[in-house]
């Protein structure tokens, strides 16, 4: 067969039944065997919207989302969606048409080095120079992109390598040196971890995307009630812990709820599992959890240590691990920590803010209260970046995993709507809502034309406030408010705009719309957009960079009742009379 039949084979044998993509000139004998191929092939009308929604069908699903660009500004519009899925660990694999074998390094046209563009940014790059590499090339970029941490591979696709003969072999090897992700921890890290976790007094525990990835919730849920250890997650972790469990802590960070940023400041024991550490989680990494000693649980080795020092790692899937610890904990006697759960859930309640539901123009928490209202523990929410995101992170709860979608590492603009079409592909049956802002989602808007082609019933929200809500928020808390080219003036009807692309279109401005509008968009079964008109002075707390978590600034702050209060101390009988 050609290079391009084993191409689509060997997709059909990784169990794809569709791609996400955009042709081009060197890709021409791909897309001739697409067209009598069962695949199917959804024709984006940007290359980035491809790469995120197959970012957005992988982490709906759990399976590998695939992409094509072709070569040079199709490889290049690929790469802020490769990179994002890099970022979050989401398992892609994004195939690039090139130029011919003899015309790489010459500057033909539409050349770029894609692998060396792409290295950085991918968890592995492979480049076709020969029709029989592709059967064990693609083989191996599914297992490379599944296995150990997931992240996004790129292949490199010649056209005459697509052209060109070969026998497609019977059987197909994966031959990778080095590479070998742990799974099962080491026992003698595992039995030191439970020893230090029975001790603690004060255990919380910070859950990250690792937990989702490994799909090991319900062993989260199972360890944070047997030893009484509250839950706090980091965006990537928001869904893992159901969010109105009476350990669950919410959102940890920059941007976190203060509940949760206090209690990791006051645990002795901070059991991570799946995290990365970032800046955005930590804040000041020298105020950081300093009173706890750190267990950090995580497949990727190379993230230990790396942004906080740990004091016991374990290296390995987080399933797996869990399991382990829930084993060697549950055979001793004596790791209540009531006090401290009593504690956390009253200062948990002295930290609720206290919001008005009523005023107009309308804030932001009224209308995610009343999405939440609109929609089930099934629906599929992506956010794009920004203060919409953060908004959701807050006051959406999320109960279950792969429910909340969002762009957190590289923060990308205009990853909410995308995003949230790949999802819907991957689960046709569960609604899906993207909470988009003004500016992210005029990046991507033009995708509008794929949903309505396609049939995908997504559900858009746009945050509307007309501006770049996290800079200006930004600029009026730190920046003496020098408003600085923020200010969305020059922008669209969204209405019109989504009727223009046959899509229906409804708007939303006062309290008490929101939910209806939301109900009836989702029983109709089509794609559609809400324009919701928001305040644009809102803002949400948060953590001035380079501050430890427990300075926050803006409004809603809570301070503790009584302010003379001290910090939790354990009772006698919890530290045997001492």
């Amino acid at each position: 067969m050609k290079g391009s039949q084993a191409i689509i084979k060997s997709l059909t044998d990784e169990g794809v039944d569709v791609v996400f993509g955009y042709p081009g000139g060197v890709l021409l004998p791909l897309y001739d065997v697409i067209y009598e191929s069962d695949l199917k092939h959804v024709l984006v009308r940007h290359e980035q919207c491809a790469a995120h929604a197959a970012d957005g069908y992988a982490r709906a699903s759990g399976k590998v989302g695939v992409c094509i660009g072709t070569s040079g500004p199709g490889a290049t519009n690929l790469v802020t969606g490769i990179a994002t899925a890099y970022m979050d660990s989401a398992p892609i694999v994004a195939l690039a048409g090139q130029v011919g074998t003899s015309l790489i390094g010459n500057d033909a046209f539409q050349e770029v080095d894609t692998i060396g563009i792409t290295m950085p940014i991918s968890k592995h790059s492979f480049q076709a120079m020969e029709p029989s590499e592709i059967p064990q090339m693609i083989r191996s970029s599914f297992y490379i992109a599944r296995t150990g941490r997931p992240g996004p591979v790129v292949v490199d696709l010649p056209k005459d390598v697509q052209e060109g003969e070969l026998d497609y072999p019977e059987n197909i090897t994966i031959d990778l040196p080095g590479y070998k992700p742990t799974k099962k921890g080491h026992p003698l890290q595992v039995k030191k971890a439970s020893e230090l976790i029975i001790n603690s007094k004060k255990p919380v525990i910070l859950a990250g995307g690792g937990v989702i990835h490994s799909n090991s919730s319900e062993e989260l849920k199972h360890i944070s009630e047997l030893i009484g250890a509250p839950v706090t997650t980091t965006l990537m972790g928001k869904g893992c812990f159901p969010e109105d469990h009476p350990l669950a802590l919410g959102m940890l960070g920059m941007h976190g709820r203060k509940a949760s940023n206090m209690m990791v400041d006051e645990c002795d024991c901070l059991i991570a599992v799946g995290c990365r550490f970032s800046d955005r989680t930590t804040g000041d990494v020298t105020k950081f959890a300093s009173n706890a000693k750190i267990i950090h649980i995580d497949v990727d080795p190379a993230e230990i240590g790396k942004n906080v020092a740990v004091d016991l790692p374990i290296v390995g899937d987080a399933k797996i691990i869990l399991s382990h610890l829930i084993r060697a904990i549950s055979q001793t006697k004596g790791h209540e920590n009531h006090d401290w759960v009593d504690y956390v859930s009253s200062f948990r309640a002295k930290c609720m803010p206290r919001l008005s539901f009523d005023d107009t123009p309308l804030k932001p928490q009224q209308v995610i209260k009343e999405i939440s209202e609109a929609v089930t523990d099934e629906t599929i929410v992506t956010t794009d970046v920004g203060q919409n995101q953060m908004w959701m992170a807050h006051y959406f709860t999320s109960r279950n995993p792969r429910k909340f979608i969002s762009s957190g590492g590289l923060g990308t603009m205009g990853f909410g709507f995308p995003a949230a079409m790949g999802a819907k592909v991957a689960m046709p049956e569960d609604d899906v809502v993207a909470v988009c802002g003004d500016g992210g989602f005029l990046m991507v808007c033009q995708d509008l034309a794929t949903v309505k082609e396609y049939d995908i019933p997504v559900v858009v929200c746009v945050m509307d406030n007309r501006y770049l809500g996290m800079v200006y928020q930004w600029q009026r808390l730190f920046y003496d408010d020098r408003i600085s080219h923020t200010k969305l003036n020059a922008m669209p009807d969204f209405v019109k705009l989504a009727e223009a692309f046959g899509v229906n279109a409804y708007r939303v401005e006062r309290p008490g719309e929101m939910k209806e509008t939301l109900q009836d968009a989702l029983n109709s079964g089509e794609p559609s957009l809400i324009d919701v008109m928001i305040d644009p002075n809102e803002i949400l707390p948060m953590v001035p960079p380079g501050c430890g978590l427990t300075e926050i600034v803006g409004e809603y702050k809570v301070e503790r009742e009584n302010p003379d209060e001290i910090p939790y101390r354990p009772s006698a009988h919890e530290t045997g009379g001492d």
